[in-house]
């Protein structure tokens, strides 16, 4: 691991733990065990950090979805593990689903953020919908037109469902149920006839 990869992991890392508002780039540099100079030098200031940090937790989620891809799947099973990848007990994954979701609530107040968070989302939303559009095509039940549209909505429950699986609310399997059922719907296919985890119930 380099050290600009090793700095961006301790960032995902100490903003998964501790949450990035107040976070310093001290902090990160203790994390990653390196001089507070050398994050200077790769990522300029905090903001420079911060969205370098989004790019990194995309771009391991891609690889995590490569290492998992099997191309003996269906177009709708290729789709589904791809959602699915993204909430795992994974330790990594866990940690970089929760720096994401906190920096996306930073961003609602540090402005400087929401363009890199705009270019990170709007990739990954692109990479969705490829899949919804291949699955589509298959199916012949819908145009194509319609993929990013339906990439957008999964992916922001993705994100929700992320959050309560992060909050305790949901367990893995449950928001797995939940999403592979809303995915089949938004694809106008017939959700698995396995019935999913009976959801925790709430005081």
């Amino acid at each position: 691991m380099d050290r600009r990869t090793q700095i961006l992991r301790a960032a995902a890392r100490r903003i998964a733990r501790d949450g990035v508002r107040g976070l310093r780039v001290t902090d990160v540099a203790e994390e990653a065990d390196v001089s507070p100079g050398l994050l200077y030098y790769h990522f300029t200031d905090r903001s420079g950090l911060l969205s370098a940090t989004l790019d990194y937790i995309n771009a391991h989620a891609n690889d995590v979805r490569a290492r998992r891809a099997d191309a003996g799947l269906s177009a709708f099973a290729k789709l589904e593990q791809q959602l699915l990848s993204e909430i795992d007990d994974d330790t990594e994954v866990r940690e970089n689903s929760a720096a994401w979701n906190e920096l996306r609530a930073l961003a609602v107040f540090e402005t400087e953020l929401r363009e890199p968070l705009r270019r990170t989302t709007s990739a990954w939303i692109q990479e969705v919908a490829r899949s919804v559009a291949a699955v589509q095509n298959d199916d012949g039940t819908a145009a194509a037109s319609d993929s990013t549209r339906t990439a957008t909505i999964l992916t922001a429950l993705v994100e929700g469902l992320a959050n309560r699986w992060l909050a305790g609310e949901l367990t893995v399997e449950e928001a797995h149920g939940l999403l592979s059922e809303a995915t089949a719907r938004l694809v106008h296919l017939r959700p698995n006839p396995l019935s999913p985890p009976r959801l925790k119930e709430t005081s």
